[in-house]
């Protein structure tokens, strides 16, 4: 389960930081506040995981 877990949070980073490209080009300061606030929780959801994983071995 853990890899299942690792792999959303990683396509969570890559879809927030999609966003927030995309936002920046056209100017929608929505869409890049959206992106940043998805990669972020892509980014704890890794972390999460990796506390995971230290604790497990």
């Amino acid at each position: 389960m853990s890899d299942k877990e690792k792999s959303k949070a990683r396509a969570e980073q890559v879809k927030g930081k999609l966003k927030e490209t995309a936002g920046r080009a056209v100017g929608n300061e929505r869409l890049t506040a959206e992106g940043r606030a998805e990669k972020t929780r892509g980014n704890a959801r890794q972390a999460k995981e990796k506390i995971k994983d230290t604790f497990k071995g």
